[in-house]
């Protein structure tokens, strides 16, 4: 006997149509298996040893004119053995997220490995101009990216963020970080004042942005073994982690705008520190 399947209520479409965008956005931070697409982060992602990759996917226009660089990577990240599968934009599309902007490449990768606060104290010991940087509620993975993509380009060595409600390094993350996840070591912290403490017994200086703090950037003393301190936008840092800070300054900006965007106060700041370096 056959049996007939109710007819689907809009509430029932709704929830397949749920289901199917959360497995188009690829894996969890849980299986730790995010995709990674955007020609920077996914080369960058091959060109490291310590990234462990399972499916590198690729459109037959992508894989002719990222041949080069592609073979270049791989061999840096020694995966002899990892073949591309050339697949048509649609399916390609399929597994990623619907705004994602793949340029016709992705990966699909472990996340790099866990580097412990301590390893970076260690690590530093001897750089008397090491920084770090350190992210208060910070929650959207697009902003974390940007301020790893800064802490590269100005010689930060980590960004340290609280474990609880901070993303993994999804592929959102990696597209606006443009490599730099693989370079800048992402340190997650059960007690981020606990960690600002740990940070200055290792010599470091725990300078935190606040927007109404009465001195500005230009006018403090950047050199030496920095940790700067940011909060989310909007939010900004909370009382213990201003507390903790041993200075709290402000970015000078115009009355124009009430602040700025939590990647683009980050960068300021590394710029300002880069110059008295």
């Amino acid at each position: 006997m056959t049996k007939h399947r109710p007819k689907p209520t809009k509430a029932s479409r709704k929830a397949k149509k749920q289901h199917r965008e959360k497995a188009a956005s690829g894996p969890t931070r849980a299986t730790k298996e995010p995709w990674l697409y955007g020609i920077h982060a996914v080369l960058a992602a091959l060109s490291n040893p310590k990234r462990r990759v399972k499916r590198l996917i690729l459109t037959a226009e992508s894989g002719n004119s990222l041949k080069i660089r592609l073979e270049e990577a791989m061999h840096a990240g020694e995966r002899n053995h990892l073949n591309g599968e050339i697949v048509d934009k649609a399916e390609l599309e399929a597994l990623l997220a619907p705004d994602a902007v793949h340029q016709g490449i992705a990966l699909l990768a472990e996340e790099p490995p866990t580097q412990e606060l301590a390893d970076i104290i260690e690590t530093t010991t001897d750089d008397p101009h090491a920084c770090v940087i350190l992210l208060d509620q910070a929650s959207d993975p697009h902003n974390i990216g940007a301020v790893a993509r800064s802490a590269a380009a100005f010689g930060a060595v980590a960004v340290i963020v609280p474990d609880r409600h901070t993303p993994g390094v999804t592929g959102v993350m990696a597209k606006a970080a443009s490599g730099a996840m693989e370079r800048v070591a992402l340190v997650r912290v059960g007690n981020l004042v606990k960690a600002m403490d740990s940070l200055k017994k290792g010599g470091f200086w725990c300078i935190g942005l606040d927007g109404e703090a009465r001195q500005s950037l230009q006018e403090t003393d950047l050199g030496g073994k920095v940790a700067l301190v940011l909060g989310a936008e909007g939010a900004g840092l909370r009382r213990l982690t201003k507390e903790t800070c041993d200075l709290l300054v402000r970015v000078p900006i115009s009355e124009a705008t009430e602040s700025l965007n939590l990647s683009n106060a980050a960068a300021v700041a590394l710029y300002e520190r880069a110059r008295e370096k």
